[in-house]
């Protein structure tokens, strides 16, 4: 019998880090700071989106929540209503801390599409009905970009993403009252 091959042939390749950098507002463009978040996962979970106006109007805070969910689909609902927020034709830029979310949203999306929403493994995208509705809102803007930065920061050396907390203890309070 053939012994197995070594186990250092088995190992994956070192993932490419995503370096956090300040979001930075473009002219004519919504930012929407999203958050999601579940107590148990499953179980109740909240999203919130804080959509700031290109203007420098006041924030618009919204948030949801449901009583037997994940954190990933709290995440996904997050963005999905901070662009329905928004009229048509829209430029915004989605503001997250989940890698998941951005990761979907920006390198496997066209994949899920050509294979008919299959994963590479072959198995059916997870939580597709939200992440077709998102792809479809989308569509409905001029132009979404997504920027990515890490979550659970607090204090003056973070205050550049204050509005991230903020949707987290949003986010939060909506699982609460899921």
């Amino acid at each position: 019998m053939t012994p197995p091959p070594p186990r250092s042939q088995f190992r994956r390749r070192p993932r490419a880090k995503i370096v956090e950098t300040p979001v930075e507002q473009l002219p004519g463009e919504v930012l929407i700071w999203t958050d999601g978040a579940c107590r148990g996962n499953p179980g109740p979970g909240g999203w919130a989106a804080i959509v700031v106006p290109h203007d420098g109007g006041a924030p618009l805070e919204r948030s949801g929540g449901a009583p037997d969910t994940t954190n990933n689909r709290m995440e996904y609902m997050a963005a999905l209503e901070g662009l329905r927020a928004l009229p048509s034709g829209s430029r915004a830029c989605i503001v997250t801390d989940s890698q998941l979310m951005l990761n979907s949203m920006t390198r496997w999306i066209a994949g899920w599409k050509r294979k008919g929403w299959k994963t590479a493994s072959g198995d059916p995208v997870k939580n597709q009905d939200l992440v077709q509705a998102l792809d479809a809102e989308i569509g409905r803007h001029a132009e979404v970009r997504w920027h990515w930065v890490r979550g659970h920061e607090t204090g003056d050396a973070h205050a550049h993403k204050a509005l991230n907390d903020r949707a987290d203890q949003l986010a939060v309070a909506a699982a609460a009252g899921a």
